[in-house]
């Protein structure tokens, strides 16, 4: 059976780089099945719904969601559609790689607790949201950060803040346990947050897989996006034990949405992750190819110095991908 794409593009600029990525994985692939959907906050405003119980069944039964991006309003009324896809399908292991020249490091997020875990609740002179670290959760990031670590033969960093926090204390005892019981020798250390954050930046080579817990590895790879180029550079994957969802770091970015300037990479990058994960490396591989050969062109969108609109870019990729294939 050939696979089944659901296609999200969400609020903002989803709208404007995810018709991209699908034409990139279309080329590729035009024999699987896509299928589009529509959610965000944009959706709400017309249904009343964020994500309707239909859409969501759609991604339950696909086999990958391509996911451009959505605006949440800070009102306790409106249910937020990431924190919902993450925590009823699972997707427990964000994966957030920054590569550039002389730049290899992927950073693992543990994606269903946390500070995002949902339970919050405000009174009347304060609000409060629970951080909640579990031995399950943590167990299970750590062993799929230690798989990562031993295929790249690499060196395993835990980043935590386990000197203030309670929560983060229990994340590392926890995360050397699971280390120790792993079959393969990993090396690996553990550095605070903040200055983990610091020196991502300033010693980058030093720095091959990092794992955290949910906000500081959002912070994190925010932070990281420095090193290749901003935020519209990032692509991530969100993967569960049954279920995989695929998106651009940028979030829905408001302020240039409609101005056909958005930078479309970190959604072509976002299909690349959708494409090995579904067991095709070599196309992967191609949309990489495309876009070193679309900038080596000359064609940059603003955020990187260049002059090209998104549909300028858009147009020169895909050229670029054709040859290729």
């Amino acid at each position: 059976m050939t696979p089944t794409i659901v296609i999200a593009p969400g609020d903002g600029i989803g709208k404007e780089v995810i018709p991209i990525a699908l034409k990139a994985i279309e080329t590729l692939h035009p024999d699987w099945t896509y299928i589009p959907v529509e959610l965000g906050y944009e959706c709400y405003q017309k249904t009343g719904s964020s994500l309707s119980d239909e859409v969501f069944q759609i991604m339950r039964e696909s086999d990958a969601i391509l996911f451009g991006a959505v605006t949440t309003p800070p009102t306790k009324e409106y249910q937020s559609v990431l924190l919902r896809i993450r925590k009823e399908l699972d997707l427990y292991a964000n994966l957030r790689p920054i590569q550039a020249p002389n730049v290899d490091i992927l950073i693992v997020r543990e994606n269903t607790e946390g500070l995002y875990s949902g339970i919050e609740w405000i009174e009347k002179d304060r609000a409060c949201t629970v951080r909640v670290v579990s031995e399950t959760g943590t167990r299970r990031i750590i062993r799929y950060a230690l798989e990562l670590t031993k295929k790249r033969n690499g060196h395993l960093t835990i980043g935590t803040k386990a000197n203030v926090l309670a929560s983060d204390a229990y994340f590392y005892e926890i995360a050397v346990d699971e280390i120790s019981k792993y079959p393969h020798p990993i090396p690996y250390t553990m550095k605070y947050i903040d200055l983990l954050v610091l020196d991502v930046i300033a010693n980058q080579a030093r720095y091959d897989v990092i794992v955290t817990t949910n906000i500081f590895g959002d912070i994190l790879s925010d932070a990281a996006a420095y090193l290749c180029g901003g935020l519209g550079m990032l692509p991530s994957a969100n993967i569960g034990v049954y279920h995989a969802f695929f998106e651009p770091v940028h979030g829905s970015a408001p302020d240039i949405a409609g101005t056909n300037t958005a930078n479309p990479v970190g959604a072509i990058r976002s299909a690349a992750l959708l494409l090995q994960h579904l067991g095709d490396s070599d196309g992967a591989a191609s949309l990489e190819t495309a876009i070193q050969n679309t900038w080596a062109a000359g064609i940059k969108t603003k955020d990187l110095f260049g002059t090209a609109s998104t549909t300028e870019f858009s147009d020169v990729f895909l050229s670029q991908l054709r040859r290729l294939i």
